[in-house]
């Protein structure tokens, strides 16, 4: 018999009257005989130091309690957060980042981030109540921070191995204090639900914890971009929707838990960005590692990607390459995230929109795309525009735009109707009260039992099955399931023309709306205001690459702007003299 367990219990078993007892994982008193399990709970505290420094304090781990017929643990919120980060990284290993990506890379952002809210990893770590932080004030005074280093992240303990010991190192008499006049699952729901608002600011929310698995990304420089990240969540690839349903069931959830745990939408591009933003500057980060030309992430790789989705010529990338240099977007200094840079605060950096405001600049250079050039282009490819037939086509922008408009047509149904399919109810029934449980659980069942009748009425599954991951929103090529003809072989030649040996472009003049800069927090999103004036073909390519970033056309249209304003200012002109035009305007 196990003493250290056990503490000496020896009273026989009521089975076998053996007296051989151990204790499960759950706390709870088994006989080792027959194995039978008695109402006996473990109740002794452990506790456990985490090795993140020479000056870490302990963390306890938590109560176990009787709790009706199971067992019902004290936990805090920031535990919830820690499982839901533990099981998105998991997901992303699967979908194929590096192995170090979760014990090495998002464990020790996690671990700096609770040191620097003072939550754990710290000689004092305060209660919820108690939290307040200056960001002027440097918590490395009284504890060394976790070092980052250019290559990788300091390794440390994996998340499995500290999630059943608490993510935060609270005083023990406090929690019983507490949990008897809360109504929550929780020891401290409610300073989440309510709390000052200096302190909301920092404390852990649903969409912060997919900012920390981007910037967790970003150091490691993985292909996955935060666009690709927000589709594989709407596609359930990353657990974010319903993520409580896996909890464990010691872990409680209702009442004003609900509230911090429960997710009714999927944040947007911007705010993740934002959040990220904070959270990089909160926890004091050293600039990333740079964004060479041999990452993913630089915008001479990331736009091929972008040119095979659009089912665009292959020979467009050099035209965008091209943008690029002239527009100084090729440097490791412009491309590498820096939280201290007062620049990249006003302006962050978008790989993925960087890359696809790139093409459109490039298609702009060479189709002029002004409603009407483009078209003539188009007549004068002739009838030599075989997309099929690799290396002996012209590309033709009228054939490309039938096929690729019908494409995105498709597309667009085809994902309204997985909107409307999908459930957003978890199927786990939230309890914000105990009064009003009977009334929620009896709404539930009546819930489950007409959406089972319906299902059996309309012959079709409730809700439709998520599809395999991929990068690729579109297949261009011969195929049976592919979405049309491919056009990557076609030529350009057609839209270019030979000066000393240099293929320039046949179109001359380049339009661009108005590139004032905008105020911060002082000017809202003029794309509204401007759209009607815009050609609609332009517009239809931002619609285009909105789609496929799963933005607003208004973003994409932004970082156009951005571009086009690095661009003018650094192109040779052939002229001193910009001709004067209505917006849009042109120029040579």
């Amino acid at each position: 018999m196990d003493d250290e367990l056990t503490g000496g219990y020896n009273a026989p078993c009521e089975r076998c009257a053996a007296v051989d007892w151990g204790v499960s994982d759950s706390g709870q008193f088994y006989c080792k005989s027959c194995h039978n399990v008695i109402e006996r709970v473990q109740e002794v505290g452990e506790t456990e130091v985490l090795s993140v420094t020479s000056r870490v304090s302990s963390i306890s781990r938590s109560f176990y309690k009787k709790q009706g017929k199971g067992l019902e643990r004290e936990w805090r919120i920031i535990e919830g957060f820690q499982f839901v980060l533990m099981h998105q990284a998991d997901a992303l290993l699967a979908l194929g980042v590096c192995p170090q990506f979760k014990d090495d890379v998002l464990w020790n952002l996690w671990q700096r981030y609770l040191q620097k809210t003072e939550q754990a990893y710290t000689e004092n770590p305060v209660s919820l109540g108690k939290i307040s932080i200056d960001p002027s004030v440097d918590s490395d005074s009284a504890v060394e921070s976790v070092v980052l280093s250019d290559g990788s992240l300091q390794s440390g303990p994996s998340l499995e191995s500290e999630l059943s010991l608490g993510a935060s190192a609270g005083n023990s008499s406090d929690n019983e204090s507490t949990k008897g006049t809360l109504d929550c699952g929780s020891v401290d729901a409610p300073g989440y639900v309510c709390p000052d608002r200096n302190r909301k600011r920092h404390l852990m929310s649903m969409p912060r914890t997919l900012a920390l698995c981007y910037l967790a990304l970003l150091w490691a420089r993985e292909a996955i971009t935060l666009a690709d990240l927000l589709r594989f969540v709407f596609e359930k690839h990353i657990p974010y929707l319903h993520v409580h349903d896996v909890f464990p069931d010691e872990m409680i959830l209702y009442g004003r838990d609900c509230h911090v745990f429960r997710v009714e939408s999927i944040p947007s591009y911007r705010r993740v960005q934002e959040e990220a933003r904070k959270l990089a500057e909160l926890m004091a980060l050293p600039a990333f590692p740079p964004v060479t030309q041999e990452c993913v992430l630089h915008p001479a790789l990331l736009s091929l990607r972008y040119l095979t989705e659009a089912n665009l010529p292959d020979e467009l990338h050099d035209w965008v390459c091209r943008v690029m240099e002239v527009s100084g977007l090729a440097k490791d200094s412009t491309l590498t995230f820096d939280p201290a840079s007062k620049a990249q605060t006003i302006l962050p950096i978008s790989y993925d929109l960087q890359a696809c405001a790139l093409i459109i600049v490039a298609m702009k250079l060479l189709f002029r795309l002004n409603d009407d050039r483009e078209w003539v282009f188009s007549e004068n490819s002739g009838s030599n525009n075989l997309a099929d037939i690799p290396g002996q086509g012209l590309f033709s922008l009228s054939l490309w735009y039938e096929t690729v408009d019908q494409a995105l047509e498709k597309a667009k149904k085809t994902e309204k109707h997985l909107t409307a399919s999908k459930s957003w109810k978890s199927s786990k029934t939230l309890i914000f009260s105990k009064k009003a449980r009977t009334v929620y659980l009896k709404n539930r069942r009546l819930v489950e039992h007409l959406k089972t009748s319906f299902q059996k009425l309309s012959g079709h599954p409730s809700e439709v099955p998520p599809s395999k991951p991929s990068s690729l929103v579109f297949r261009w090529g011969e195929g049976e399931d592919c979405d049309g003809p491919s056009f990557h072989q076609t030529r350009l030649d057609h839209v270019t023309k030979k000066e000393s040996d240099t293929k320039v472009a046949a179109n001359e003049q380049y339009w661009h709306p108005v590139l004032l800069i905008c105020k911060e927090r002082q000017c809202k999103d003029h794309y509204p205001e401007v759209e009607p004036t815009l050609p609609r073909m332009y517009v239809w390519l931002l619609g285009l690459f909105a789609f496929l970033l799963r933005v607003k056309p208004s973003r994409v249209h932004e970082e156009v702007l951005k571009v086009e304003r690095r661009f003018m200012r650094c192109r040779p002109r052939k002229r001193k003299k910009m001709e004067e035009s209505p917006t849009p305007t042109d120029t040579d």
